[in-house]
């Protein structure tokens, strides 16, 4: 049964899902790219060479190199790590925290629901960058302390998702019969709530994904994410910027590069929609 659904599954993308299947491919390409980074990059990221700085694109560097004589194809492949843990970190800490909360406060409810929701809407008072901004300047600038204070931000989001499908699902009848029944109301909302409303939670993943993405790179544009000489594509783009007038492929190589895996995320995450939510699916 569960193959002939996967079967349909499958068919219906490959007519009606076109997109979201390239999205996914380059997708699986970018983490292939990110692993197999000092392997396939013609040149080490981090060795400069003064006297060939800004050099346009050549045989030896098809995409020139930067301020500071570095090949600019090999700090790319490179970026593509941070910046693809980045928007996974930034994701699960989200979800970490957002999923449990979500979950207690929808199947609880009373006291515990109304306690929940005002922690999570004073959280979402602060805005992400702003909060990632503050929380670096305090304990100072870095990859992981600015993912997961995104994460933290984002958190309520995944908590008000899952708290809405939450409250639905356990209005369903084999809730209260399990409880009945004598099942722990913890095990209940473990092995029977959570199942029935974690779709919105995938979908919204992997929008997450994307934002976190946009997040890593603003941060690193300013100088507060990644550090030297590490490369992600925000802090390439931050480098380039002084030189738009004299190397501008400077900035096209990890701007198209951060556009592109946005929209796949986003793509990828569209048509997860689709396929999760009926009321979506074309006939």
């Amino acid at each position: 049964m569960r193959t002939e659904r996967l079967r349909q599954v499958l068919a219906r993308w490959r007519h009606e899902e076109k997109a979201a299947i390239v999205a996914a491919a380059v997708l699986v390409l970018l983490v292939l790219v990110a692993l197999l980074a000092p392997l396939i990059a013609p040149h080490d990221p981090a060795v400069q060479d003064i006297g060939n700085r800004l050099a346009a694109p050549s045989a030896a560097a098809p995409l020139g190199t930067d301020d500071l004589g570095r090949d600019v194809l090999s700090r790319l492949l490179y970026g593509a790590r941070a910046s693809l843990v980045a928007s996974v970190l930034a994701m699960g800490v989200a979800v970490a925290i957002g999923l449990p909360l979500g979950l207690a406060a929808g199947f609880a409810g009373g006291v515990v629901d109304i306690v929940l929701r005002r922690v999570l809407d004073t959280v979402l008072a602060f805005p992400a960058l702003v909060l990632a901004i503050g929380v670096t300047g305090v304990v100072g600038p870095g990859l992981v302390t600015a993912m997961c204070a995104i994460g933290i931000v984002f958190a309520p989001n995944v908590a008000r998702l899952i708290r809405g499908q939450t409250l639905s699902t356990r209005e369903r009848l084999y809730v209260p019969a399990a409880i009945t029944y004598g099942s722990h109301p913890l095990r209940v909302a473990v092995r029977h709530v959570l199942p029935n409303a974690i779709a919105p939670v995938v979908i919204q993943m992997s929008l997450l994904m994307s934002t976190a993405l946009l997040a890593e790179a603003s941060l690193s544009f300013l100088g507060l994410g990644v550090q030297p000489p590490t490369s992600s594509w925000g802090s390439m783009l931050g480098q380039a910027y002084g030189h738009m007038a004299t190397a501008p492929v400077q900035v096209f190589a990890p701007g198209l590069a951060i556009v592109l895996t946005a929209y796949c995320f986003i793509a990828v995450g569209d048509a997860l929609r689709r396929e999760l939510d009926p009321r979506q699916q074309t006939s």
